[in-house]
């Protein structure tokens, strides 16, 4: 049976996103910062933000908080890792694509991983060594046994466009043996996608803990693996994610090797 915590993170993530779809037709009016170049932070990811962290603080005072708008809080071996809104341009666009995501890190481990689609009313939910849950189905990843024919999902480092070339490298590689690749822009909603079997793997470079903490824990307790482009377990510390079943992870470690020749430096 899944830890009380997951129902206090599904609390907390449906509260979450009541505020998004509340402004969802108040969009032009909303106070948008520019955090970086192509990296934005809206009122309602800082809004959603705050709701979450009350509901979890409410229920775990002791824990540690790593969240992405107001950054870490707290020192505990517990840590709730938190993006209220993943997807934030989508999300301003009114491109209908976006999640929120709470994971929660047990010494560095994910363990426990929420995944809410708010337009959808889609809540994935995985708690180790408790399976993957799409509202109340169980979900596995697929069966595919390589790239042959995969549908794979990945985003393009807006942050770090000195990747650019290795990302566009390894799409080409990947793109010559899978059906297609779609670029979403929501990382936790293409983990959870995989998850489901939706998309049979997932890649990204220089993803941050609150991007995929959640996202990985769905897709490990739904059967697959997740790793770092060199195939090293674990969630990476450079950020650089490969998700899917262990056969299609596998073979896309060894596609995009080629291409990380000088090796991608972390953040």
């Amino acid at each position: 049976m899944p830890r009380p915590a997951v129902n206090v993170a599904v609390r907390a993530a449906r509260a979450a996103g009541q505020i998004i779809l509340r402004y969802m037709n108040r969009l032009d009016s909303l106070d948008v910062i520019e955090k970086q170049r192509h990296d934005y932070v809206s009122e309602v990811d800082r809004m959603a933000e705050t709701e979450i962290l009350r509901e979890l603080k409410r229920a775990y005072p002791r824990d540690a908080f790593l969240a992405e708008e107001s950054g870490k809080t707290g020192d505990s071996r517990n840590v709730w890792v938190i993006d209220p809104l993943d997807g934030t341009r989508n999300y301003l666009r009114g491109f209908p694509h976006f999640s929120v995501s709470i994971g929660l890190l047990e010494n560095g481990e994910p363990t426990l991983g929420v995944v809410y689609d708010p337009l959808r009313d889609e809540l994935f939910t995985a708690d180790r060594g408790n399976g993957a849950y799409l509202n109340d189905r169980r979900i596995r990843v697929g069966k595919r046994d390589g790239i042959g024919g995969a549908l794979l999902a990945t985003g393009f480092p807006y942050r770090q466009r000195r990747h650019l070339e290795a990302q566009l490298g390894m799409t080409r590689a990947l793109l010559a043996e899978a059906e297609d690749i779609r670029r979403s822009g929501s990382a936790a909603l293409d983990l959870a996608y995989v998850a489901a079997g939706r998309f049979d793997g997932f890649y990204e470079i220089g993803l941050y803990a609150w991007d995929m903490a959640a996202g990985c824990v769905l897709v490990r307790e739904a059967g697959g693996r997740y790793c770092d482009f060199v195939g090293r377990d674990g969630l990476p510390e450079s950020g650089h994610l490969i998700a899917g079943n262990v056969a299609v992870a596998g073979a896309m470690v060894k596609t995009i090797a080629p291409e990380l020749t000088p090796p991608l430096a972390l953040r």
